[in-house]
């Protein structure tokens, strides 16, 4: 690669942005415009099909697993194959097996179809997350990263109304808005570059000529407990709100969306608060917001109470991702990114998959769900406290060498 060449790369860094910003949020779009049209798959299959319903909730569920699996998978040839055409490839079968269910008749071809999707988004996310870290260095990668979350929420919530609104006609009319990111694969194949191994990033052969390991294996259980916790309200809430008498579905839905907005809240406040209080102290924050919102959840009485615990741990969630990818990114060498990443991406899922049986484990020891709330609110405080005790400790060592020289 050229000088020039380079400078030019540099100049067009927003219309990589823009690609790999949509790129990311085709991963969204993977649950939100089937999650509406549940019910009309029970009853579509449920009287023709005996094990209905396993297979249903698997239609919506199943892409998530198979995203856990198939992520270091994809991280690997990412690493090998190159990140560029490994994208092009998935976002191709990503429209085509997105939209396969659609002219299925039987339930188990559709979930088959489901896992298969779920692969190709395996491979989008991590190959989008791979190329922003080796586009953009230090504080333009941390703001990467940030628009990467904030335009898969936005993206999430727009897809989620579509996706509804199409259900309302017939089960199979979401399933034809997956062919839309093929309009993305020409802009792709203009805009994206591949990076050479020897100039993937000058800045990391300068700094981290070695892989951080405890790095890693810090940002993977922080990635993995962290949604462990951040799931727990977008599955055990509506169980919650029927306990209490609150029935309607628009009530219900109305507080999916406020934890949505939250979240939302969460990651625009992250580059603010990251620099005010650093990576270790918007850990101790997170966390400590997760267990409000689990603990008030896990009180509440009433529908307002609801809300509150909502938000607040919603604000929390909004900033999980991005204070726990970015030194991820940072401590992967160029050639040991692709890998890094796809093992973050499952460890992302298998936290998710997990949230629910886990709550269920609290339950067969003697918890009703509020109880099981209550402990995993403990445990979220406990972390916290942790953090905050290792933010502490690090701007103490960071005060005594700046005296001392």
């Amino acid at each position: 690669m050229t000088l020039e060449s380079t400078h030019m790369r540099q100049a067009s860094g927003r219309r990589e942005g823009v690609v790999l910003m949509l790129g990311s949020s085709l991963t969204i779009m993977g649950a939100v415009m089937v999650a509406p049209i549940l019910p009309k798959l029970g009853a579509e299959f449920g009287p023709v099909e005996p094990r209905a319903d396993l297979l249903v909730p698997l239609a919506i569920t199943g892409p998530a697993l198979a995203i856990a699996l198939f992520a270091p998978l994809a991280g690997w040839l990412a690493d090998r194959v190159g990140r560029k055409a490994l994208l092009i490839i998935a976002t191709l079968l990503y429209a085509l097996l997105g939209t396969l269910p659609a002219l299925l008749n039987d339930l188990p071809s559709i979930v088959g179809a489901r896992l298969l999707f779920g692969c190709a988004e395996a491979a989008i996310m991590t190959c989008c997350a791979t190329l922003i870290a080796d586009y953009w260095h230090g504080e333009q990668r941390l703001r990467l990263v940030n628009y990467q979350v904030v335009s898969i929420g936005l993206v999430g919530a727009l897809f989620f109304v579509i996706g509804g609104a199409l259900g309302e006609h017939a089960w199979r009319s979401p399933f034809y808005l997956y062919l839309l990111p093929l309009l993305l694969v020409p802009a792709m194949i203009k805009v994206l570059w591949e990076p050479a191994l020897a100039v993937r990033s000058l800045d990391d052969t300068q700094v981290h000529e070695r892989v951080s390991i405890a790095t890693l294996v810090i940002g993977y259980l922080l990635i993995f407990g962290g949604m462990l916790l951040n799931f727990i309200v977008p599955v055990q809430t509506p169980a919650l709100l029927v306990s209490m008498g609150t029935t309607s579905s628009t009530l219900i839905g109305l507080s999916a969306g406020l934890g949505l907005l939250a979240t939302l809240a969460g990651s625009l406040l992250w580059p603010l608060l990251r620099r005010r209080l650093g990576i270790r102290g918007c850990n101790a924050l997170l966390l400590a917001l997760l267990a409000l919102g689990l603990w008030l959840l896990g009180n509440a009485q009433d529908y307002n109470a609801v809300l509150l615990a909502v938000f607040i741990h919603g604000v929390g969630a909004g900033l999980l991702v991005p204070n726990a990818m970015a030194p991820v990114m940072n401590a992967l060498s160029a050639g040991t990114r692709g890998r890094g990443l796809g093992v973050f991406t499952a460890c992302l899922y298998v936290g998710q998959f997990a949230s629910p049986l886990l709550v269920a484990m609290l339950g067969g020891f003697g918890h009703d769900l509020r109880g099981a709330i209550h402990w995993l609110a403990i445990a979220s405080l406990v972390a916290a406290v942790l953090w905050a005790i290792a933010s502490l400790s690090k701007s103490a060592r960071n005060a005594i060498g700046t005296s001392s020289s």
